[in-house]
């Protein structure tokens, strides 16, 4: 019998990543995508470009300890630098370039800050949960909850899409998990936004977008793209 729910759960798990689409959610004149790309997506399109990413090509990604620390064999595929538990978590350890050339790859864009922000922040369209029009303090809503941040949700490290609660606009995400590359440059530099699982829920405000090295990659640092209408 034990044999048989570990079978229905397997299987139900392998169904889940073969239906996994990641729909485009339209936001005034633009779409975003609903989740972070994920490790599956990222991976097809390595796969057909034969990409191989800055982390993969020097050895490992990045993760804060004494200061930033290489980590052997950490890359998108392997983001703690063993065989993820589902190829739906976040791909990560990828710069800001690598982000947009995938975007252009389905024939997208890395979305603007501003962009960003109204999708994250405020709600366009009908809901039971939101209220429409009005512009929140956190992807959640008024208050921090139901994000992937410390003491809110108890993953400590980032998780499968999938299995986070949506937020404003049925976005999943957009506060917490990982860090989002978006477009906005300065200098050497590129913004991101909505923090990741690491920090707590203040930096998943408005206020809390960072600016990082556009070639940096580390474990904290995803992306989801944007389409023109």
């Amino acid at each position: 019998m034990n044999f048989f729910f570990i079978f229905l759960f397997i299987f139900s798990l392998s169904t889940a990543v073969k239906s996994f689409e990641n729909i485009k959610i339209p936001i005034n004149d633009y779409f975003i995508q609903k989740y972070e790309v994920t490790i599956k997506e990222f991976q097809s399109y390595a796969e057909t470009k034969k990409y191989q990413t800055l982390a993969e090509k020097n050895g490992g990604g990045y993760e804060w300890g004494m200061g930033w620390e290489k980590k052997a064999g950490w890359n998108y595929k392997n983001p703690y630098g063993i065989k993820p538990k589902s190829i739906l978590e976040p791909a990560v350890h990828v710069s800001r370039f690598e982000a947009e050339n995938y975007c252009k790859f389905i024939n997208g864009r890395l979305p603007t800050f501003d962009e960003w922000k109204v999708a994250a922040y405020q709600q366009l369209s009908s809901s039971k949960t939101f209220k429409l029009n009005k512009v929140y303090k956190y992807p959640s809503g008024d208050k921090a909850k139901n994000m992937n941040s410390q003491g809110i949700l108890s993953y400590n490290k980032h998780a499968d899409v999938t299995t986070l609660p949506e937020g404003i606009n049925e976005l999943v995400a957009m506060g917490g998990n990982v860090w989002e590359w978006v477009a906005d440059t300065k200098g050497d530099k590129s913004l991101t936004a909505g923090a990741s699982w690491w920090y707590g829920a203040s930096m998943t405000k408005v206020t809390g977008a960072q600016y990082k090295p556009s070639k940096f990659y580390a474990i904290y640092v995803g992306f989801r793209c944007a389409f023109d209408k």
